[in-house]
């Protein structure tokens, strides 16, 4: 079954639109905000930003987080920059040019009208963060520094060393906390939302676990603000921290939320090799590493044991400067991925097992001198030793692609709001911005412009018709939200089985990986879809979750979560199946061009897909949103 989405995009040119759009926004009364409760689940820097200025201008905010302190949002991970075209470089960039690099970043599957806003808000961003004293890097002159990532040839990416999401949650945390202690928002650390309550058709609340004491509460709103980031752990193997998950938003999913595009989900190309079976994460070493670094892997395969000292420069191939000349080392994320495993596939990549490739400083060492590359880069190559034993300024990093980000979300409009009236989406958790491909340094950009610009706008306007109207906690509809919450976790707790949940988490993370991840094809995805459903049916036969459910649980949590994985994953690969085409991190191998690029097929998949549940056991209808292209024409992406 499919439908149609209508993205209502407000009309007229794209520069117009956002501007047309804020003269209609804040339309409560100043006196009527204190009236009015917001739920903001999340609180990295889409939701702490949202958060802090709901409470700024007024209103009344509850905030949750899973963690013990906002401070320890996944956000913190981000370590290489935020765009934003303020072209201090004076080297060509524009708002125009931001927007273009985004829109064929993302492989032309993004929303044009959303992705012009967000380039327009970017340099208000780097404003409003340097007047909370962010401390960015900055010239001689005392300007903003500026650096390169993948997908632009101009420097446009702000950035503090290699801590810069670290930098950037501060500055939005002690803007969070000023609200706290002036009594607008309410913090609710150690909560995990676990239900999405819907009312007339409504979202007006949720229903969270406190991991301290395992208690189930309810919690009624005027509004429900998701910014609970991304589901790329479903692999187990991510980038990811260990607690991120898609609880969530599946949840709100099952409720009536459409997920789109639950497929694109990215590999980012610099990542610490996998170095046994049972390593429980991975990480991340920063894009911006490739400003400076060489990628490269021998030419000959008998090579790829030897010390890299020991292979001469006429022997290594630097396979990225080959293959995109014009980009080089900053091919896109999606693009690097894939070059780096097709070189490891023909036998050349280097160290245990073969997976991995070189990472080379030594040129930009002998040019700029160690200290320049400490003083940019420095704690990255603390954490490269740490984790590797090994001194990156004396021999290469090693370095293979992994799950990093994901594209897909719940479905938003242009307001931000899912097709649930009153529950808006922010951050990863929607698809909204970046199509089938993320550039680097983009997601702290649109994750501070949906909280700090973009939601404050855009919420008013639906809860100016909201006032007086926030239910009971004592209605049916929160009692049977909490007995559905407690009868799934009296289930899992019962099973008592043999099995951990993170065995079943490992075994449908290299399930996926292999068919679902880099690359996949119809029959490892079919394949996939006939293995998940039995892993799931396993799961809940023989789970076993230690302990007990009204108290502090990990077990419990993680078995939670794993039950959502086991559900979601086989929509990602349905998703993924449906997408007859390869599209940025979407690469079908059915579909590539002669020389092994992504192959889009425009005529029949130039669209969202937004999938809406059905039930339990039922498959999910399908709904497109067309995408419809008024600035940028369609090509074929080329960064040769």
């Amino acid at each position: 079954m499919i439908g149609t989405l209508d993205s209502k995009v407000p009309p007229g040119p794209l520069d117009q639109k956002w501007r047309n759009h804020q003269d209609h926004s804040r339309l409560v009364n100043p006196n009527n905000r204190r009236k009015l409760e917001i739920i903001v689940v999340g609180s990295g820097l889409a939701g702490g930003s949202a958060a802090a200025t709901f409470g700024e201008l007024g209103y009344r905010v509850k905030c949750f987080c899973f963690q013990d302190s906002p401070r320890r949002a996944h956000s913190i991970a981000a370590q290489g920059g935020i765009n934003a075209a303020k072209n201090y470089q004076n080297d060509g960039d524009s708002v125009y040019r931001l927007f273009y690099d985004t829109i064929k970043g993302g492989d032309f599957r993004s929303r044009e009208a959303n992705v012009y806003r967000l380039a327009e808000i970017a340099n208000h961003i780097i404003d409003q963060c340097v007047a909370q004293g962010v401390p960015f890097a900055r010239e001689y002159s005392g300007y903003l520094a500026n650096r390169s990532f993948g997908g632009a040839q101009v420097s446009r990416t702000f950035y503090a060393r290699g801590q810069t999401g670290q930098q950037l949650l501060l500055g939005c945390y002690q803007a969070l906390c000023r609200q706290v202690a002036s009594g607008t928002v309410q913090m609710f650390p150690f909560t995990e939302m676990l239900d999405l309550v819907i009312i007339n058709q409504q979202a007006k609340g949720i229903i969270t676990r406190n991991l301290r004491s395992g208690k189930i509460e309810r919690h009624a709103a005027d509004a429900v603000v998701l910014a609970s980031g991304g589901y790329g752990n479903v692999f187990y193997l991510s980038t990811n921290a260990r607690g991120s998950n898609v609880t969530a938003t599946y949840r709100a999913y099952k409720r009536g939320a459409l997920f789109a595009n639950p497929s694109f989900t990215q590999i980012h190309p610099t990542c610490i090799p996998v170095s046994g079976d049972y390593q429980s994460k991975l990480t991340l070493m920063s894009e911006s590493l490739r400003n400076d670094g060489r990628v490269w892997v021998p030419k000959r395969k008998e090579d790829r044991l030897k010390p890299p000292s020991e292979i001469p420069e006429g022997e290594r191939d630097y396979y990225l400067e080959r293959k995109y000349p014009s980009y080089g080392n900053l091919a896109p994320r999606d693009i690097s991925s894939r070059a780096a495993k097709e070189v490891c596939d023909q036998g050349r990549g280097v160290g245990p097992g073969g997976r991995g490739v070189y990472l080379d400083f030594a040129d930009a060492i002998k040019r700029l001198g160690v200290d320049t590359i400490r003083e940019r880069y420095g704690n990255l190559f603390d954490v490269y030793q740490k984790i590797t034993g090994e001194d990156a300024y004396k021999v290469p990093m090693r370095i293979y692609p992994a799950v990093h980000y994901t594209m897909g979300g719940l479905w938003v409009n242009y307001n931000l709001m899912s097709n649930v009236p009153g529950l808006f989406v922010i951050g990863e958790a929607n698809f909204s911005d970046h199509g089938a491909n993320r550039l680097g340094a983009s997601a702290l950009m649109q994750g501070l412009a949906d909280g700090y610009f973009v939601i404050p706008n855009t919420l008013p306007n639906y809860l100016a018709g909201q006032i007086g109207k926030r239910p009971s906690l004592d209605s049916p509809e929160f009692q049977q939200a909490e007995n559905s919450v407690g009868a799934r976790i009296e289930k899992l707790v019962n099973v008592n089985g043999t099995r951990s949940a993170d065995s079943f988490h490992r075994e449908l993370g290299v399930l996926l990986w292999d068919k679902c991840g880099m690359s996949r094809n119809e029959q490892g995805l079919r394949e996939a879809l006939r293995k998940i459903p039995e892993l799931r049916d396993e799961f809940w036969h023989n789970v076993r979750v230690p302990g007990e459910e009204q108290d502090y649980n990990q077990s419990l949590e993680r078995a939670g979560r794993v039950a959502d994985f086991l559900e979601f994953a086989e929509l990602m690969c349905i998703d993924a199946l449906e997408r007859d085409e390869s599209a940025g991190a979407h690469f079908r191998e059915e579909h590539q061009t002669p020389d092994g690029e992504a192959l889009r097929d425009d005529e029949s998949h130039a669209a969202v897909f937004a999938w809406e549940f059905q039930g339990d056991g039922q498959p999910s209808k399908l709904h497109r949103e067309e995408l419809h292209f008024e600035t940028v024409h369609l090509a074929q992406r080329s960064y040769k």
